[in-house]
């Protein structure tokens, strides 16, 4: 009976070895990402002086992500700036400051939908594919054979990616921007019979070239939290198949929790820093 209790990890009081591992999972990623991050942070400069650096990989996964994310963020960014231009009008309208609306709305898609409906797409379309892709690659051995010929992984695989996501993030980011201010600028004036003077008016008024540093600055820092996350997942996929799918939707998952925690935290120092709401 002790010898059962003792396999099954039934008996009252114990733990098993899978809770044990389950415990200890988020503290394992978390010294994981970081050896990834120091490896690319050591590799990058090196490959570059060396003439190293996979620049047909770096384009063509860059054209990749462009292809696949553009047209669902697009989507997501007309809807968003409706509703955001609806209810930023009747908040105004309730407080008296209608002449701010124009403000209101600019400023929040520059500061923070702009910069998150990217981190999304690029979490939920390009983290996926390199998720699966390299995940995919793992359980074929290909990784492995690359390790083997004495091909470092992390250079020729993972920092093209992340470097590709990067700057899909920062030209995304900007393409978000302009498409959800216009519509933003189309419902206040169409819907809510807003003067476009006024509107813009007040855009000029309150708006600073800061705000558009933070939202560069937020695409950035997600594109490399998106990448890194889905590379470090799909290098450590296990029990073949059916652990590429596992690591997919335990990648999207993470990136979006880590993403909500670096735009808090981003946004909270440049608060502190420069100053104006959230």
């Amino acid at each position: 009976m002790s010898e059962s209790v003792r396999l099954t990890g039934g008996g009252p009081g114990t733990v098993s070895a899978a809770d044990r591992l389950r415990t200890l999972r988020p503290v394992e990623d978390v010294l994981g990402l970081t050896d990834l991050a120091v490896r690319m942070a050591i590799r990058l400069p090196r490959s570059i002086l060396r003439r190293t650096f996979p620049a047909e990989e770096y384009v063509r996964q860059t054209w990749f992500m462009i292809t696949v994310c553009t047209l669902p963020a697009l989507a997501v960014s007309i809807p968003f700036g409706v509703i955001l231009a609806l209810q930023v009008s009747v908040l105004a309208q309730e407080v008296g400051a209608t002449g701010f609306t124009g403000a209101g709305n600019t400023l929040a898609v520059v500061r923070q939908a702009a910069p998150l409906i990217t981190a999304l797409m690029l979490a939920g379309v390009a983290g996926s594919a390199i998720c699966a892709e390299l995940g995919s690659r793992r359980i074929r051995e290909e990784l492995d054979a690359l390790e083997v010929m004495g091909v470092d992984v992390t250079e020729r695989v993972v920092i093209p990616r992340v470097l590709a996501a990067t700057t899909v993030a920062l030209l995304l980011n900007g393409v978000v921007m302009f498409f959800a201010i216009i519509t933003t600028l189309v419902v206040s004036t169409v819907v809510q019979d807003l003067s476009a003077g006024g509107y813009l008016a007040s855009v000029a008024l309150l708006a600073q070239p800061s705000d558009l540093v933070l939202s560069l600055v937020k695409a950035g820092v997600f594109g490399v939290i998106c990448a890194s996350v889905a590379a470090y997942r799909g290098l450590h996929v296990e029990a073949g198949p059916a652990g590429v799918s596992d690591a997919v939707t335990s990648a999207v998952v993470l990136n979006f929790v880590a993403l909500f925690a670096a735009n808090f935290v981003i946004s909270q120092v440049y608060t502190v820093l420069v100053g104006g709401p959230i």
